[in-house]
């Protein structure tokens, strides 16, 4: 997004364009963040659970309508001096819920007061 470099103080809105992946932001810092989400989202939300009928594209189907619901569709996050306005820990996550879940894509608008 090299257009945003030209924003002083604005807003930047990510979307993914996708019902089975979800955004979200977190702690970038360790990777155990990363396992630890995978691992209590598996046990929440099981693949091939017996309770799920919606299975058209195997077990991991349903269970990631569900994980990117529990998440969301879409970050909102400030831009100040042409960067994104995060923490010092935070980063963004792309979550791919499915265990082929192949190529995605987003959205990004950015919009405020140029430099």
């Amino acid at each position: 997004m090299p257009e945003i470099a030209r924003v002083g103080v604005g807003v930047a809105h990510v979307f993914i364009r996708h019902t089975s992946a979800s955004l979200t932001l977190n702690e970038n810092a360790s990777r155990d963040v990363l396992r630890d989400f995978a691992t209590w989202f598996d046990r929440a939300v099981p693949d091939g659970a017996d309770y799920w009928t919606h299975t058209l594209e195997g077990d991991d189907d349903m269970p990631a309508h569900v994980k990117s619901s529990l998440l969301d569709s879409s970050l909102t996050i400030p831009v100040s001096d042409g960067r994104l306005a995060l923490g010092t820990w935070q980063g963004i996550y792309l979550c791919e819920h499915r265990d082929n879940g192949g190529s995605r894509s987003l959205v990004v608008t950015v919009w405020g007061e140029e430099r």
